[in-house]
């Protein structure tokens, strides 16, 4: 069988700083959703929340849903990039929306924000937007690259 490749150059189109990026927001990702619920810890202790059970307990669930939505986005990343598949890719861009939203809420619209969810959120956002742009990079490569070959 290894006698049939012979002659034929493989192309490798993976993009290696999404496939960097996605390796570094994992970690991030853990760090960044421990850190919130450290802080709602500290924030529902010396903080004054209007109604304290029902708010506080809204916030904790946003930070496990953009845990588990950060999960799939940055595994179809994954996958798309490494299998050259722009149907994960895409569905990772767009599952980056809801992820740009909680970010932004976590950023403007929860109860309150201290400086450090500033900083968190700030290189969250920075993660997200590198990953989109090097994602539509490799989007557009991959289907350069399909339309070569047809």
């Amino acid at each position: 069988m290894a006698g049939n490749n012979r002659g034929k150059t493989v192309v490798e189109l993976s993009s290696l700083p999404l496939q960097i990026f996605l390796f570094l927001n994992i970690w991030y990702v853990m760090v960044f959703c421990v850190a919130e619920l450290l802080l709602y810890v500290y924030k529902g202790i010396l903080l004054p929340y209007p109604d304290t059970a029902k708010t506080l307990t809204i916030e904790i669930i946003i930070i496990f849903l953009l845990a588990f939505i950060e999960g799939v986005r940055i595994f179809l990343g994954y996958k798309g990039n490494l299998a050259e598949r722009t149907m994960a890719l895409i569905f990772s861009v767009v599952l980056g929306i809801p992820v740009l939203f909680i970010d932004l809420f976590i950023l403007l619209w929860q109860t309150y924000v201290l400086r450090i969810e500033v900083v968190l959120v700030s290189v969250a956002l920075a993660f997200l937007g590198f990953e989109i742009i090097f994602s539509f990079a490799a989007i557009f490569t991959f289907k350069r690259h399909q339309t070569m070959l047809r």
